[in-house]
């Protein structure tokens, strides 16, 4: 838990180009629930129960000088739960990350969004408020969910079940994306699951039923274009919060 704490190991890396999950740091987050016991913590407004290594939290007992060898800035009513990495210039706005979650340099976790457990979550990306990166410890999901590097995610957005969300991506508000959304290329008409290509633009679409036309259309992911200046100019990362 220490070791994921420091981002010395990470349950997902990228290896020789495609993404590899350690299993075996995924099971030992897991086992650390059976073989921790229960604590309880009292505060000045409300106490809390849960599992004793998880409950006090990434950054209890922290002090300036701790905060300014972290590199990252947080906010009230964020929290970190042991076990995450926050890498230098993150910002935390009052959100939530999970045990595991990975989050690296530069990006903003706008707020009320959430890092599920052992989600990753690349360099500048921005998280928009209300959004959220699924977990992978129930359901059980063999793969994390990735948010690769420059990602854009709309308010209110969700992505589950170990999508990958391609690098440079920018992801509508309102979009929720597991492994049985069909992803379709508007230009092309390909209809994929799971992974949304680099630099795409997402919005929400539906799809009509080809065997029963007057069906009930089903909900889709479209790629209606690749991002270009003009979308980086709506959704490009403000250095200065960062500094």
């Amino acid at each position: 838990m220490e070791d994921l704490d420091a981002g010395k190991i990470r349950v997902a890396e990228k290896i020789n180009n495609e993404w590899v999950t350690h299993q075996y740091i995924k099971k030992a987050i897991m086992l650390s629930f059976r073989i921790h016991g229960m604590e309880a913590l009292s505060g000045p407004y409300s106490s809390w129960y849960d599992k004793a290594h998880l409950l006090k939290g990434k950054t209890a007992g922290w002090n300036k000088e701790d905060f300014e060898k972290a590199g990252f800035r947080m906010v009230p009513n964020s929290p970190v739960r042991k076990g995450s990495y926050i890498a230098k210039n993150v910002v935390l706005m009052p959100c939530f990350i999970n045990t595991g979650a990975y989050i690296d340099s530069g990006t903003m976790m706008d707020t009320f969004s959430r890092a599920g457990s052992c989600c990753q979550i690349g360099k500048n990306c921005h998280i928009s408020a209300g959004s959220g990166v699924g977990g992978v410890l129930e359901p059980a999901q063999a793969l994390p969910t990735i948010i690769e590097d420059n990602v854009f995610l709309g308010a209110m957005s969700e992505v589950v079940e170990g999508v990958i969300v391609g690098e440079g991506s920018v992801i509508s508000m309102g979009m929720y994306i597991g492994q049985s959304t069909k992803i379709v290329d508007r230009k092309s008409g390909e209809i994929t699951y799971g992974k949304i290509p680099p630099y795409s633009v997402i919005v929400p679409g539906s799809l009509p039923d080809k065997n029963n036309p007057s069906a009930p259309s089903l909900s889709c992911a479209v790629i209606i274009k690749k991002v270009d200046e003009k979308t980086r100019s709506k959704t490009s990362i403000n250095d200065l919060l960062r500094d």
